[in-house]
Order: structure tokens, then C-alpha cells, then sequence
């Protein structure tokens, strides 16, 4: 499986997921020209495009994707517990949407290959994950702040009071993200991708040293 960020942040957020056969767009948050250019403009071989829920950062270009004839999964479509396939025909994703926890309907994805029989776990903006998964061996993951880190910001002034109970109640912070990690069944996972990390409430170096030295996999951040 490849997995390749095009965008992941505040910003904007996407990201291509090709398992050989079949290449999928989750989310949609930045410009459909900037996608194009990041993909050297062969959007024509993306066969679906998941998008977990409707802020911008997430869903920017929705419209050019659909004009470009590539089939939407969203909550505007689609609830949790749906199972679809993508491709329809001849199909090598077999993918479940499931709730996360967010400040608009959101959507996690569990994407299986059934190519290579690979199993992908994708969850950004939630504050945490209701659920355990198996048998995963690719999982990336929204941890978007440090406890402390927001603290120190809010005393600081550059975050206001009031925007730390949106966060805390929409994003995972790191603490989260490690009981998540530690709740399922990694002994498949090959690699973990920390995703939306906030430029101001986050240690990205740091997040990727704990994290790894905590589950002994082989982690990644938006940039590399």
C-alpha cells in the first residue's frame, strides 16, 4: 500500500491511498488545481474519493471533484455502518464508514485491500475513537494537540480561553491518540501516520519519537 499526503493541516487536508490497483482521494481540502499539480495531473486514475466531513480544510475542492466525475463518499451520502466497494465493478477496496467524534457529522474509514488483503484505519478531526479494530497494518491517525502544549498557548494569549473546549471535544490530543494505539491489536501495523497536527499545540518531532517508542513501529509526519 502507498499512502502519499498531499496536505494535512488546518490548511487543507489530503491525501492519495493506492493499494496497486486502485488509487482513492481522502478528503478534499485543498484546491482541485493543487491536487492536480501534487499528482502531476493523472486525477484520472483516482476511482473514489472518501471525505469525512464538510469544514472546508476537508472538503474545499468537493465540487470540482465531483464535476470530474469521481464518485463521493461523504456524510452527506453515507452513514456509519455503510460498506461499500470500490471500485463498483471489479471492486479491490472493501471499505465500512464508522462516527467519529467531531462538531459536525464525521466519518472515520476502514479501508481493506482486497488485493493484498492490507488494512488501513483512517481518523482525523475526533476527539477520541469509540472503536477497536484487527488485523490493521496501516492506520493514519488526527492527533492534533498536547495537553500542555494548549495550556501554555492559552496563557500565552495565542490561543483564546474559549477555543479550548472546541478543541479538546473535536481533536484527539497525543494522550488520546497513545490509549487508542494501545486499545487495538498492532502487531500487523506497518506503519502509523500522525495527521493535522495544530502549527501551535504540537510537537511533531516529539509526538513521532513518543509514539514510536511506544508501539515500536515505523512512524510518519505530514511532511515526509
Amino acid at each position: 500500500m502507498i499512502i502519499k499526503v498531499l496536505a494535512s493541516g488546518s490548511k487543507g487536508n489530503c491525501y492519495l491511498v493506492d493499494d496497486g490497483q486502485t488509487k482513492i482521494l481522502i478528503e478534499a481540502g485543498i484546491s482541485w488545481r493543487e491536487i492536480q499539480c501534487k499528482l502531476d495531473f493523472k486525477t484520472s486514475e483516482i476511482q473514489a474519493c472518501l471525505i469525512s466531513h464538510m469544514h472546508q480544510d476537508h472538503c474545499k475542492a468537493i465540487n470540482e471533484v465531483r464535476k470530474f466525475g469521481i464518485p463521493i463518499f461523504s456524510p452527506e451520502y453515507i452513514q456509519s455502518g455503510d460498506r461499500f466497494t470500490v471500485p463498483i465493478t471489479n471492486h479491490t477496496w472493501n471499505i465500512l464508514a464508522f462516527d467519529a467524534v467531531h462538531d459536525v457529522p464525521c466519518l472515520g474509514f476502514l479501508l481493506e485491500s482486497v488485493t493484498s488483503g492490507e488494512k488501513l484505519l483512517y481518523l482525523s478531526d475526533s476527539a477520541y475513537c469509540k472503536y477497536r479494530f484487527e488485523g490493521l497494518t496501516h492506520i493514519m491517525i488526527g492527533t492534533n494537540y498536547d495537553a500542555d502544549l494548549l495550556n501554555k498557548s492559552i496563557a500565552e494569549g495565542t490561543v483564546d480561553r474559549s477555543e479550548r473546549h472546541r478543541l479538546i471535544h473535536a481533536h484527539a490530543s497525543l494522550q488520546t491518540v497513545k490509549e487508542m494505539l494501545l486499545a487495538n491489536d498492532l502487531s500487523k501495523v506497518q506503519g502509523i501516520w500522525l495527521l493535522h497536527l495544530s502549527s501551535r499545540n504540537a510537537d511533531a518531532e516529539r509526538f513521532k519519537k513518543e509514539i514510536q517508542e511506544l508501539t515500536g513501529k515505523v512512524l510518519h509526519l505530514p511532511d515526509e
